[in-house]
């Protein structure tokens, strides 16, 4: 072959590989296997070899019945990518499916030689003290060997890199000496110049590290989307552990101030408070159907009724009866009812009533409110009487000025989970009472309950 030639087959070949690696790596399952442990089983190692190997196959195909695109055939350096990847399992299973066109092309020895590189490869895989090495692999081995002299002078260690690095070049000269002893029977370029035969080498070590590098990239990404997930759900859980305690601390005042006048009642008010708190232990969901939000409210209003007088707190309930199967945040109404209760009603000396709504709305939406007709709230972010929805499209949606922190967290949970798809609006008049309404998705089929959960444990589809 032309040394020219070559060069040019070199450059397209790079092309070929990064193209097989871009491909497989679109697939969402091959994407699980990357990001899995690296210990893998036989089934996955499989999995790898055909994922990799079909069009690395594909291309020796082309290759052996086009002759003059030499460069289709990456098949050496695809069973040393797969074997330090997979195992040497794999190389070795990668090797024998890519024999199939070299074996018509009689090259005979081309499986035993990729067969060798995939076992060696695979041993590299082993060899490796910690498997985060081979994803880090570079062609650019000079920054690798001066790491290493820095690092192990005067107490030399090994250096995975460098050692893989070295590897690689044995296996190509090998295969190029057997290339030459057995003319015909083993494809490979060949250089006739001490620069094109650099090339050669060089090109070989690229189109190993080129795959490895765009893998690796994709294997970054989900795993800042892993820690991504990870800090959704604890800053859900953070959100979550605020409420309670907030809960049970102001449930627990409602109940000291029956002790001493009304010790019966305040014992049955101790009673239903277990009910709640059983209730809270015995679930972790982030989302419960609204028939279930709504009886963890009735326990609590039933304690807030005994503290207040039923002449004093009057509870109405407007639910559409379609909307109880519904899917909702859990724990979402009570710090709402707890906040019309503490802060609209109780200043007020006749008391008043609280009005619970659930309605379903067009495209899909649910829309609950909560009213009161206490003595309202100052002021809305400054100005009385203000409709004032959240999240806002000038902020982040973190900020609710209204009282307690009960509120907030509500404001911040549905901004967390369901980002702009759902509003808390907040409607509010001295002197006339307060509304808080609230919009969600509607979520009612098992799939969607599926994906509601999934938001919990990974909002977004994380993806792929």
């Amino acid at each position: 072959m032309d040394q020219k030639l070559i060069l040019i087959t070199l450059l397209i070949r790079l092309g070929v590989v990064a193209a097989i690696a871009s491909a497989v790596v679109r697939s969402r399952y091959f994407k699980s296997i990357l990001f899995r442990n690296e210990i893998r089983s036989t089934r996955q190692q499989i999995q790898i070899v055909l994922f990799v190997g079909i069009p690395v196959a594909l291309g020796v195909w082309v290759r052996a019945t086009v002759p003059s695109f030499s460069a289709a055939d990456v098949a050496f350096e695809s069973a040393i990518i797969v074997g330090v990847m997979g195992g040497r399992l794999a190389g070795v299973a990668l090797a024998a499916l890519c024999a199939i066109p070299e074996l018509w092309r009689h090259e005979f020895l081309a499986f035993p030689l990729d067969a060798l590189a995939g076992y060696v490869a695979g041993a590299f895989r082993e060899y490796a003290a910690n498997r985060e090495d081979i994803w880090s692999f570079s062609p650019m081995v000079d920054l690798s060997v001066y790491r290493w002299i820095r690092r192990n002078f005067p107490r030399p260690r090994h250096d995975w890199q460098v050692a893989f690095f070295v590897g690689i070049l044995l296996l190509q000269f090998l295969r190029e000496q057997i290339g030459r002893a057995f003319p015909g029977r083993l494809f490979f370029l060949r250089g006739d110049t001490f620069w094109v035969e650099v090339a050669v080498y060089a090109g070989t070590i690229a189109a190993v590290a080129i795959p490895i590098k765009i893998w690796n990239a994709t294997r970054i990404e989900l795993k800042l989307e892993e820690q991504e997930r990870l800090l959704l759900q604890a800053r859900l859980d953070a959100l979550q552990s605020q409420i309670n305690p907030h809960f049970l601390f102001n449930t627990l005042n409602s109940i000291s101030s029956l002790v001493r006048v009304r010790p019966e009642q305040a014992r049955e008010l101790i009673v239903k408070l277990a009910n709640i708190l059983r209730s809270l232990l015995r679930k972790h969901d982030a989302f419960v159907l609204l028939r279930e939000e709504v009886e963890f409210i009735d326990n609590y209003l039933d304690i807030e009724v005994a503290r207040f007088g039923p002449e004093k707190l009057q509870v109405l309930k407007d639910l559409d009866s379609q909307t109880l199967d519904v899917i909702v945040p859990s724990m979402m109404l009570q710090p709402i009812v707890e906040n019309a209760i503490k802060h609209g009603l109780a200043p007020k000396i006749e008391g008043g009533k609280i009005t619970v709504r659930s309605r379903l709305q067009p495209q899909h939406r649910l829309r609950i409110e909560i009213e009161d007709d206490g003595v309202g709230m100052a002021a809305v972010n400054g100005r009385f009487g203000e409709r004032r929805r959240y999240p806002r499209e000038d902020s982040d949606g973190a900020e609710l000025h209204t009282e307690g922190i009960g509120m907030h967290n509500v404001a911040e949970r549905l901004r967390v989970l369901y980002g702009a798809n759902a509003h808390m609006a907040v409607q509010s008049s001295p002197g006339r009472g307060t509304r808080i309404s609230i919009e969600l998705p509607l979520l009612q089929t098992d799939k969607e309950f599926s994906a509601a959960s999934a938001i919990y444990e990974a909002r977004s589809s994380m993806r792929s």
